[in-house]
């Protein structure tokens, strides 16, 4: 089809619109077979409209309020577009399969409520020109040709099948339902028009909160909320719903409408809202709270009775982007066979990316309660800058911990903690802290000990799981230190430790004594594995699977750095007193002893540049190697790229026995 010129698309054809209004679709009962009509996943999320033309860009929602900061990842996504636009679409959260959770969305504050999917339908306006007077076809086809797609980002795919065809598998995947759109429709914005058309697989009703019950006696805080519509500016009473909260949902309600409680009913009339019924003939008395009708629900429902209230409805979140004055009463107008006719050319679904981990906190609130393994978890201060001179805050060391607990937790589960905290950074107080008793939750498990400098039972905190690594962390507790034993078998460590402590000496020769260990493990046949200190040093581990005592482990790291010492006599050291080493490096095998505590792989540290305790391969252990190519800042990505490269040293452990026999007889 040959373009033609629209009058209205050389209006001011380099200003770029900022305030558009959506074109919307109309709802209809059935799908429609017709030439001429392309069809798209109707996604079930919250509408958003990208305006970016250079340095500038803006995220807004249907009536033009901002989600720059409410949904983040997808304006940093946005942000990285080297293009100049405005794009219409829909934000959803996906689940595992790739289908839309609008409860999800609902209650989405961070990356850790799951995977936010920006899908794209339409491009109004590219780079100086306003396109929306252009067919729909050729709009998608330039949106198709200048949009990247990324894992945020992506183009919402058009399907060239048969409506019944496409609607039919969206039922059978239990999305929300389907869109028609005319192929030669223009873009019409604040209009529903009958170009664009959609059939939902299930019955919704967007609806404003008009109040709640609570029933006595009743343990929960609201019963059902009382809902609305407008019908000739006229507010109508369409029913209570009285399921598909949870809980935390209800919390969320009450704060959300607590500003708009009133006294006065907001009907016309006060509607009988805890009526008898047929499966529940004597209800309970119930207190009914009103509030102003501003705040918008969206719900699911079978049917509508001829008293216009919904039958079995159920609460599936509260929209943000809706203004309640435009909430009516949407039923579906009944399309005729006339209108149905065939297309061709079957495509499949295209899912999102894989769900990644990413942030646990948002970048605004310096308070947040997350939920971890069934704990409630506050985090405060995270604004609080823990590491002054590289402005790293709390919030990025949570996140971080967030990001990598999964690699880190292998090394630290079941095994006492140190706590050495700093609650106002690294520049601020800090102090160990090994007795927990009466300062942690009841669920944080803690492992008994008997201090015989106080003469009574301590208690070591346990990570256990990934809530309480991040109880451990929220604590101000920069770097992770456990045992080098678990709490089953405490007297025989999982490994055996040589800390390479230098003093005036550059980390080249640090370099150097870790190659001469590994040369020499390599000899007898015994497996190491490399990780920087995340301070001045490097940490060489032997995998010891719990076999040994931590004397037997001591023993054998002392016949190794013997050795060292004597090959490299000039510049390192087995003194233990500081003042006994002339300024040599310090080859510290004492580490392998109870309670002794490192820092644990992938910790960070609380150091300049935020740097992190990294496992290395041993042919990164080279000239060159600087401990500041491992921060908080790059670390994350290295570690989701190689995995967990530290893991052998949890697996089978080595005949330490017959290895001390060979390094006591040893002769350069």
């Amino acid at each position: 089809m040959k373009k033609k010129s629209h009058p209205e698309s050389q209006i001011n054809a380099n200003e770029m619109p900022l305030d558009v209004k959506p074109m919307l679709a109309t709802l209809i009962d059935k799908p429609i077979d017709a030439e001429g009509w392309i069809y798209e996943v109707k996604w079930d999320g919250f509408r958003a409209l990208s305006y970016k033309r250079g340095e500038m860009l803006e995220l807004r929602s249907r009536n033009n309020k901002s989600f720059n900061e409410k949904f983040y990842p997808v304006y940093n996504a946005l942000k990285q577009l080297d293009i100049e636009v405005v794009l219409d679409g829909e934000i959803i959260v996906v689940n595992k399969d790739g289908h839309p959770d609008f409860a999800a969305l609902q209650s989405w504050r961070s990356e850790a409520d799951g995977q936010l999917v920006f899908y794209v339908f339409d491009l109004l306006w590219h780079n100086g020109q306003n396109i929306m007077q252009w067919p729909l076809k050729e709009r998608r086809n330039l949106l198709s040709k200048v949009l990247p797609e990324n894992n945020l980002v992506k183009i919402s795919q058009s399907f060239n099948v048969k409506g019944s065809e496409l609607f039919s598998m969206a039922e059978k995947m239990g999305l929300e339902g389907i869109v028609a759109k005319n192929e030669n429709s223009l873009y019409t914005p604040d209009v529903r028009s009958k170009d664009w058309l959609k059939i939902k697989t299930i019955k919704q009703q967007e609806a404003i909160i008009c109040g709640y019950t609570r029933n006595e006696d009743s343990s929960r805080k609201i019963s059902a909320l009382l809902l609305g519509v407008y019908q000739n500016n006229v507010l109508q009473f369409i029913g209570p719903v009285g399921t598909g909260f949870t809980d935390k949902m209800q919390t969320e309600i009450i704060e959300r409408i607590q500003p708009f409680f009133t006294k006065t009913c907001p009907f016309k009339e006060v509607p009988e809202y805890n009526k008898p019924s047929r499966f529940r003939p004597n209800p309970p008395k119930a207190d009914v709270f009103w509030v102003k009708p501003e705040i918008v629900a969206k719900i699911n429902y079978r049917t509508v009775a001829s008293d216009g209230t919904f039958r079995h409805p159920t609460f599936k979140g509260l929209i943000e982007d809706k203004v309640a004055s435009e909430v009516k009463m949407e039923l579906p107008l009944e399309i005729g066979k006339q209108e149905r006719s065939a297309l061709s050319d079957h495509q499949s679904f295209a899912k999102p990316g894989e769900l990644e981990r990413n942030s646990l906190l948002n970048p605004t609130n310096d308070s947040q309660v997350r939920n971890i393994n069934g704990h409630d978890l506050k985090f405060g201060h995270l604004s609080k800058i823990y590491w002054p001179d590289d402005q790293v805050s709390k919030r990025d060391m949570l996140n971080y911990y967030y990001q990598v607990a999964p690699y880190i937790l292998p090394h630290v589960v079941n095994k006492p903690q140190t706590l050495y905290r700093f609650p106002n950074g690294i520049k601020g107080l800090h102090f160990y802290q090994k007795d927990v008793t009466g300062k942690v939750p009841d669920w944080i498990e803690t492992y008994a000990y008997y201090s015989d400098e106080d003469e009574r039972e301590k208690h070591f905190l346990v990570i256990k799981d990934e809530a309480s690594l991040l109880y451990v962390a929220s604590l101000g507790c920069i770097e992770i230190n456990p045992w080098s034993s678990k709490i089953t078998s405490p007297n025989n460590p999982d490994w055996c430790i040589l800390d390479l402590d230098p003093d005036k000496n550059t980390f080249e020769q640090v370099i150097q004594v870790a190659r001469a260990i590994k040369n020499l493990l390599d000899q007898i046949n015994v497996p190491s594995y490399c990780k920087t200190s995340g301070s001045t040093g490097l940490h060489i581990y032997i995998p010891l699977n719990g076999k040994y005592t931590y004397e037997d482990s001591k023993e054998f790291g002392r016949s190794l750095v013997k050795i060292i010492h004597h090959q490299l006599p000039e510049f390192t050291s087995i003194e233990r007193i500081v003042a006994n080493r002339s300024g040599k490096m310090y080859l510290d095998f004492l580490q392998n002893r109870p309670q002794a505590t490192v820092a644990a792989a992938y910790s960070l540290r609380p150091k300049p540049g935020a740097t992190v305790s990294m496992p290395l391969h041993w042919d990164e252990v080279k000239p060159g190697l600087k401990m500041s190519d491992f921060n908080i800042k790059n670390a994350v990505n290295r570690i989701q790229r190689l995995g967990d490269i530290f893991l052998p040293v949890l697996g089978k452990g080595v005949d330490i026995k017959a290895a001390k026999r060979i390094l006591d007889n040893w002769k350069d």
